[in-house]
């Protein structure tokens, strides 16, 4: 296996990556919280890791791929204050939060099969998982790390030395507003303290979701279900964790902590993977500023979705990237290209020679570059860059074809299709000369009414790629 490079969030430094158990690589994502549409912002972070997934594939792993559905315990704020995401959706729509989160959930997966992201080995939801939720609470009491108030069962952050280390932090500069408790009295032991379970008191008595607990009727906080839905599918070591920038402030350093201390095995994650924001117009997405678009949004208005994956991919995963429709329009306009490019190389397969000595070589280094890019740390817009460079080259027709192909099982632009999709843009592709005798001596055979052999030819001319349909 050749050696791939991440940069893992916990320690800010690029790393050569080591399976735990090789070839098998555990790999769990944080996934929605499905109480509203999943947007572009979310397609780009989902994107990567489909990217990373493809990438460890290419390079002899397997991967065990586990992704959760928070259906309910996110709170609109990550500090335990504010009411349940769900809840707080529920209302929106004049649904129940069950007919909330199913009618989400699809709608988040229909959105990201349309990314071309392959889907999780699995999917599983935080309400399906709520024993095993309790059962970790219940350990982290056991063994002091955690206390019963009135409101709420909460993790005692003082009594994990680590706590506040995590991706560069100082405890004291994650200070946040205590929460106002549900009873007289504040019971929080400490600011920073998050919440295993609430209780369904309050302002959550009337919290629709709920499950009967050593603790009293009530619902789990969003952390602990990610720990124990990841150690219950993966076990007590990961190898890797990805999500979003903006949980390396609360959510992942409240896992590791819940975690590590249930378990007492550390690290928890080997490697933290972390996707920058996606801007838009050079602002934050918002729906104040009507600027929170989906990937349906994007189809309306004359896109390829995998216009999106492209433009997902001309910038380092980590980094901001600011979306315009510009530059969506200038990545359809490249992806049809490219897919023209790949048409008019897969129709030309048959004219194949043997390759010199130096032509093998120069396949052979196009294929290290872009392998030499992907594994350092996903380096998408370097690959891309290989990817073009190899097409300007006088390297034969077929030989392109065949490194595109190979090039796409990572990028998942679905290069193969290229012919239908240069078909549905009403673009004209060059017929080459092989595909015109075809199509005269078919017409010949037709003329003198040989139908059966002439249908033959048929299907030979279809399975390169080319349509026939017969008019006056």
């Amino acid at each position: 296996m050749a050696d791939i490079y991440l940069t893992n969030s916990l320690t800010r430094q690029k790393e050569k990556f080591t399976a735990i158990n090789p070839p098998e690589v555990g790999m769990y994502t944080c996934g929605m919280t499905v109480y509203d549409y999943a947007h572009i912002g979310h397609g780009r972070k989902y994107v990567n890791d489909d990217i990373l997934k493809r990438v460890l594939t290419a390079n002899g792993y397997t991967v065990k791929h586990v992704q959760n559905v928070t259906d309910v315990g996110h709170l609109v704020s990550d500090s335990d204050e504010g009411e349940d995401k769900l809840e707080k959706g529920a209302k929106k729509q004049g649904k129940t939060v069950w007919e909330v989160a199913e009618f989400f959930t699809k709608n988040f997966y229909d959105s990201m099969d349309k990314l071309n992201i392959i889907r999780p080995d699995v999917i599983c939801k935080a309400t399906d998982n709520i024993p095993e939720q309790i059962e970790m609470v219940k350990k982290l009491i056991d063994k002091g790390y955690a206390y019963d108030t009135p409101e709420a069962v909460y993790f005692d952050v003082t009594k994990f030395e680590k706590y506040g280390q995590a991706f560069g932090q100082k405890l004291e500069d994650k200070q946040t507003a205590v929460r106002a408790s549900v009873q007289e009295g504040e019971h929080k032991k400490h600011p920073q303290d998050f919440a295993l379970w609430f209780k369904r008191i309050g302002r959550f008595a009337d919290h629709a979701m709920h499950w009967e607990s050593p603790w009293g009727d009530g619902f789990p906080g969003w952390h602990i279900e990610c720990s124990a839905m990841s150690i219950k599918y993966l076990g007590d070591q990961i190898d890797i964790h990805t999500g979003g920038i903006e949980h390396m402030a609360v959510h992942h350093p409240n896992e590791i902590a819940q975690s590590e201390a249930a378990t007492g095995k550390s690290p928890f994650v080997n490697y933290w993977i972390h996707c920058g924001h996606l801007m838009v117009d050079g602002t934050k997405m918002s729906k104040s500023l009507g600027n929170v678009y989906s990937v349906t949004d994007v189809m309306e208005k004359g896109f390829d979705p995998l216009s999106l994956r492209y433009f997902y991919l001309t910038a380092n995963y980590r980094k901001p990237l600011n979306f315009t429709w510009d530059a969506l329009e200038a990545s359809q306009n490249a992806l049809s290209k490219l897919k023209l490019q790949i048409t008019n190389y897969k129709l030309q397969i048959s004219d194949r020679t043997v390759l010199s000595p130096e032509k093998e070589q120069q396949i052979e280094k196009y294929r290290n570059d872009f392998m030499s890019a992907m594994n350092d740390d996903l380096n998408t817009p370097m690959a891309l860059a290989v990817v073009w460079e190899m097409l300007k080259s006088n390297i034969p027709s077929g030989d392109k074809y065949d490194l595109a192909m190979s090039f796409d099982e990572i990028l998942g632009l679905k290069l193969s299709e290229a012919r239908n999709s240069a078909a549905r843009l009403g673009v004209d592709i060059e017929i080459p000369n092989n595909i015109k005798i075809l199509i005269s001596k078919r017409e010949e055979l037709r003329q003198q009414k040989k139908f059966e052999e002439a249908d033959k030819i048929r299907d030979e001319i279809e399975a390169l790629g080319f349509p026939v349909q017969d008019k006056k």
